[in-house]
């Protein structure tokens, strides 16, 4: 009897090729609807599966292989007795290849207009029974779900043998493909119900996880540890098209995922306000608006020129020449922004390994308000993104003085900026630009020394932003010190008497803004 292969796929890209293949080696081919279609315009012979059970499709098409004659011919163990005779006593052909994908459920849905009665037609069922039952049965029939398995399962049939480790690694694969499915199924309903539910209802699900691999990096943080790149193909970083350099590794991903939220607070492609960030080792060393994006750049490279050094750029505006001018001089890792003109391209070419990425706007925004989600010893922590805007009409001024036209511009862009800074954050700012950043110390007011030696004589009638209430005055009047006539503080702490007390002796501003945001 010669062996057969059950092939019914949504995919259909090298289909014909691997028919062919399995032609060649012998096997009957068996298939249904539009895959057995495909096969017979291709003049190949082929099997209906309704011919195959007796049995006829019913219900519009929703059952067509959910029958004994399939799965008896799948899950069939071949070296069993009683299953041998029970396929003899029916009459079942055993089945040895299972070639499925399913459904597009990920591409019906990610029309935002997709009715709900679409999606739902959109779920397979007999295309996750025959994967799983194949899948199980791995030793004795071999189950394919990407048409990228197609050439090294022909490569195998043509030496003879489908081996264990091989067969082991297709049904980890099937197993993997149907959890995605599942996954993507109950994301959506959920997704669809949230506006139905009480907010707490969403935050008491469990998390499904199931990100493709997009990229085995070269290492993680250290040459030592092995790391993985896993995400989807056109969503966020993964949409993301790089036009030279050298291959992005873990740590360029990260600051970059920094240096674009810090810029994308300024808004992102057009319309935006023209800002540029240097990010270095996830914390902002130069954040700075301008005319145009070249502006800004050059704005937030002269806030501090020591620390850009090996630095991770973002815009949030088109890179033209007068901007890779800017850049050219520089070592630098990477350059995000929405697009870079050809003379861009042209001026940057010869720094060959500085990599440059172009990423969509429409990317960042569907991206954007989704969870953030970080490990920890034996699970994971997911939170709502910290990306919402400010409120200054929510803000309020404590001291007797009111802040100028010019310290509130300031004020405004400090807050936005000292949120993207790991805590304990302080940041020196004035005429839309960073002069100073402390970052990550154990104190805050270690933060201010460092925030304020940067800025040095530049802090003189600048403002300084702290993203956590200030336990004692010390801060205020260490800033006091250095000239700066402004600050802008969640509030919150028990001796923020004090703390305002001192600004009202040496004639500063400041303001409440009642919401902190720490970033661990």
């Amino acid at each position: 009897m010669a062996p057969t292969a059950l092939l019914s796929v949504s995919d259909k890209r090298g289909l014909v090729p691997l028919a062919e293949g399995l032609l060649a080696q012998g096997y009957a081919l068996l298939s249904s609807g539009g895959t057995a279609a495909a096969l017979a315009a291709a003049g190949l012979p082929v099997t209906k599966v309704a011919e195959h059970t007796g049995a006829p499709e019913i219900l519009g098409g929703r059952v067509k292989t959910l029958h004994p004659r399939i799965h008896g011919g799948i899950l069939a163990r071949r070296a069993d007795p009683s299953h041998r005779a029970d396929l003899e006593a029916q009459g079942i052909v055993p089945i040895d290849v299972v070639v499925v994908n399913l459904y597009p459920f990920r591409a019906t849905v990610a029309d935002p207009g997709v009715s709900w009665e679409t999606a739902i037609e959109n779920i397979d069922i007999g295309g996750p029974a025959m994967v799983r039952a194949a899948a199980k049965n791995h030793a004795d029939v071999v189950v394919l779900t990407d048409p990228d398995q197609y050439p090294g399962f022909l490569d195998a049939l043509a030496a003879g043998r489908v081996d264990g480790p091989q067969r082991r690694e297709l049904a980890l694969a099937a197993f993997a493909h149907t959890a995605a499915y599942d996954a993507a199924i109950a994301t959506w309903i959920e997704g669809r119900l949230a506006d139905q539910q009480p907010a707490t209802a969403a935050e008491a699900q469990p998390l499904r996880l199931e990100l493709p691999l997009r990229q085995v990096l070269r290492y993680g943080e250290n040459p030592h540890q092995s790391a993985r790149w896993c995400g989807e193909a056109d969503l966020g970083w993964g949409a993301a098209r790089q036009l030279q350099g050298k291959e992005l590794s873990y740590n360029n991903l990260i600051d970059l995922e920094a240096a674009l939220t810090t810029v994308a607070a300024f808004g992102y492609g057009a319309g935006a306000e023209p800002a540029a960030v240097v990010i270095k080792h996830t914390n902002p060393c130069g954040v700075a608006l301008g005319e145009d994006t070249a502006d800004a750049l050059l704005r937030a490279l002269d806030a501090d020129r020591v620390s850009a050094f090996g630095g991770i750029v973002a815009l949030n505006g088109p890179v033209d020449r007068t901007a890779a001018d800017h850049l050219a001089g520089l070592f630098l890792e990477c350059v995000v922004a929405p697009s870079f003109s050809e003379e861009a391209r042209q001026r940057l070419a010869a720094k060959a390994n500085l990599r440059l990425l172009e990423l969509d706007p429409r990317a960042v925004a569907e991206a954007s308000g989704r969870l953030q989600l970080r490990s920890v010893l034996g699970g994971v922590l997911a939170q709502q993104a910290d990306d919402g805007p400010a409120d200054p009409d929510s803000w309020q001024v404590v001291s007797d003085r009111q802040p100028s036209e010019g310290e509130w511009r300031d004020l405004r862009f400090a807050w936005q900026v000292v949120r993207h800074v790991r805590s304990n954050a302080i940041l020196v700012a004035q005429g839309g630009r960073t002069l100073g950043v402390g970052a990550g110390q154990m104190n805050r007011v270690g933060s201010a020394r460092l925030a304020l030696e940067a800025a040095g004589d530049a802090a003189r009638g600048a403002v300084l932003a702290s993203d956590g209430f200030f336990p004692f005055d010390d801060t205020v009047l260490l800033a006091a010190r250095h000239g700066i006539t402004a600050v802008i503080q969640p509030g919150g702490s028990k001796r923020d008497p004090d703390s305002i007390a001192a600004c009202k002796a040496n004639d500063m501003v400041m303001v409440i803004t009642g919401r902190r945001h720490f970033l661990h």
